[in-house]
């Protein structure tokens, strides 16, 4: 059930098996694979345009596997927030602690995994949840171990204790049995009565197994007290208490005493005529060959390895453990069977290799969560210390580097790796930058996340080129208003220059501005270009004619064109815009500024005349013609007007 390594999912090329040449490209989570143009001497066949995705991690695209994905993020972020300079007794507790909270929310997408599996009808479906599930397992069972081994470090005495919680978590059938045995009618006479008694003494657990055997001494009254010596062995057994006064070396002389009262048992012969109490007091002294003979009890090499441990060596140190995993290995195994990933990555660490663990792991599991996660709490535990990469980064870095590479190939958990790579002090910044450029931009709303999150790390070169590609895609779409909000935020001036022609070209067509909220708006941004402060100075003038604010809006038109900052090429339409102030009964241009516009006019209408080549049709240029010769009217009344007025109020 809980095997590491799965066979990964098999994709069909068929270019591959006609012998043709394929060329490829590697990508954090996937290869593309594509026919090449090469042909072997005598070859006529062409070639089939198809480019092939061949995923090597399928994990990401679970849904229920995101909820890992998602819950773990929220546990790294809460890690490096540990500050540095607290002393180790006072972290350790809390690196414990996430410790659990990783392998809790491993376990809740297992349960959740294991239930959609048993639902479904789809046996294929079913299959490929099942096989998640036992990696999953197979993760929990090393994580769990590590945190026992290097998180927590338990000591002589303690240590027997974790690893007992270690198995009795991962060795759950025997509580499924005991259910089916006593929800019988008569439990104590249920086939698998005895199979739930051994496993509970197996697993240490004395006390569910005193109960067990109150309902079978109940049926034999003429055995009763053999069953209650044996009930007073179970019950004399001690167990190391690390929060008590005891020391080890009085737990160990104590341990020892009912071991020889035990062994005296059983060379008295006092369970003889019980071969079911009697192979309970073999199991009890620690008896080797016995223990093998319920290998099927046991099922897996480390159980046997923790149960030997509780009956035969309860204080062993944690530096006498690797002496003891390898030697119940191989009793246990057959010696002609290879041992499987995991069991090599459980050996590596009792023998307190982490980075063994962490390169066994990194080869046998299909994607980087697992090992990127615990490299970064163990590192916290500064238990990496001594291992640096040959290649710039240290172990830690690395891994977490190719984790977060991997979640960027997804269309929502990219957003996760943002953070994995903040918190990547050598590279981090650099690969950033590097896969932020390649999050498909779809919406307006996903590229302002990205946005967001390259304004955040000052990440400038990024900003301009999002900003860049929005408005040049909002500007095929003519939507000149985001087009031109995009443009500022890049703080490109030749585009914004362009949208604003755009702009002022879409008002002589139609007489009106679009998007008048954000040219209303534009503000200091204004500035950016020449072209788009006088778009916004232009709309100002026309908010001001609006108003009925005519010397103001008379005196911003005028500024316009003395100051060269509208393009000649609109000035006949400032100029026609002038006309409904000159026409005013007020005077609106004193005389002074009713020759500037005069000398404005002239100097378009020369310049109209004297460039060559200008082949526009006869009615435009009557059209022209007739504009000029009425603007020169109202412009020579109104100097009249203005003359007249200056000279009266003088007088």
């Amino acid at each position: 059930m809980e095997e590491v390594d799965v066979e990964p999912a098999i994709t069909n090329i068929p270019a591959a098996s006609d012998g043709k040449h394929l060329g490829f490209a590697w990508g954090p989570g996937d290869i593309l694979v594509y026919e090449t143009l090469y042909k072997a001497s005598g070859a006529s066949q062409s070639g089939f345009p198809f480019i092939h995705e061949v995923r090597k991690d399928e994990d990401i695209y679970s849904p229920i596997l995101r909820k890992l994905f998602n819950e773990s993020h929220h546990i790294f972020v809460g890690l490096q927030t540990i500050r540095e300079d607290l002393p180790s007794k006072n972290k350790k507790p809390q690196f414990v602690s996430i410790s659990k909270n990783y392998r809790s929310v491993i376990r809740a997408c297992m349960e959740e995994l294991q239930q959609v599996a048993v639902s479904s009808k789809d046996a294929e479906v079913a299959t490929q949840y099942g096989n998640q599930v036992s990696i999953l397992l197979a993760i929990e069972l090393i994580w769990n171990l590590c945190e026992v081994l290097f998180i927590d470090a338990a000591p002589a005495g303690s240590l027997l204790l974790h690893l007992l919680d270690w198995v009795r978590l991962h060795k759950a059938d025997v509580d499924e049995k005991a259910r089916e045995v006593l929800q019988s009618e008569s439990p104590a006479e249920h086939h698998g009565y005895w199979d739930v008694v051994l496993g509970y003494v197996l697993q240490g657990r004395l006390e569910e197994t005193r109960q067990m055997l109150v309902k079978q001494a109940t049926l034999q009254p003429a055995a009763r007290n053999m069953y209650k010596l044996m009930d007073t062995l179970l019950s004399k057994m001690p167990f190391y208490n690390p929060g008590g006064t005891q020391t080890l070396t009085e737990f160990d002389v104590k341990w020892r005493h009912w071991h020889e009262e035990v062994d005296r048992c059983l060379q008295d012969n006092s369970f003889a005529s019980n071969q079911h109490l009697e192979l309970i007091c073999k199991i009890l002294v620690g008896d080797e060959d016995i223990l093998l003979e319920h290998k099927e009890l046991l099922s897996t090499w480390y159980h046997f390895l923790v149960t030997r441990l509780l009956f035969c060596h309860p204080t062993v140190k944690p530096t006498e453990l690797h002496y003891y995993a390898q030697s119940c290995m191989t009793m246990f195994l057959d010696s002609r069977s290879v041992p499987e990933p995991l069991d090599s990555i459980l050996l590596a660490a009792f023998e307190f290799d982490i980075h063994q663990v962490i390169k066994d792991c990194s080869i046998a599991l299909n994607n980087w969560w697992f090992v990127a996660h615990l490299t970064d709490l163990l590192d916290h535990c500064k238990l990496l210390q001594s291992h640096n990469l040959h290649f710039g980064s240290n172990l830690r870095e690395f891994l977490l580097l190719e984790y977060a590479s991997g979640l960027f190939t997804h269309h929502s958990l990219w957003q996760l790796a943002v953070d994995y790579f903040d918190h990547c002090p050598e590279f981090g910044r650099v690969y950033l930058e590097l896969q932020i450029e390649r999050v498909p931009l779809d919406t307006e709303r996903k590229a302002l996340k990205v946005l967001r999150i390259c304004e955040q790390r000052q990440m400038s070169e990024q900003v301009r080129s999002i900003c860049k590609i929005m408005a040049m895609r909002a500007l095929r779409n003519n939507r000149l208003g985001s087009a031109l909000s995009w443009s500022i935020r890049a703080k490109d001036a030749a585009f914004a220059t362009l949208i604003s022609e755009r702009f002022l070209q879409d008002y002589c067509a139609k007489g009106t501005f679009s998007d008048l909220d954000l040219i209303d708006n534009l503000g200091p941004a204004m500035l950016l270009s020449d072209r788009l402060t006088f778009l916004g100075k232009y709309r100002e003038f026309h908010k001001f004619y609006g108003e009925k604010r005519f010397r103001e809006a008379a005196k911003l038109l005028l500024s316009l064109m003395t100051a060269k900052i509208a393009p000649r090429s609109f000035w006949m339409t400032l100029l026609t815009d002038a006309l409904p102030l000159l026409e005013q009964k007020e005077v609106i241009f004193s005389a002074e500024q009713t020759h500037d516009l005069m000398f404005c006019l002239e100097e378009l209408t020369s310049s109209l005349n004297t460039t060559p080549g200008t082949d526009r049709p006869m009615q435009e240029e009557d059209l022209e013609l007739t504009k000029v010769e009425l603007l020169r009217l109202a412009l020579a009344r109104n100097l009249a007007m203005a003359i007249v007025k200056e000279g009266t109020v003088e007088a």
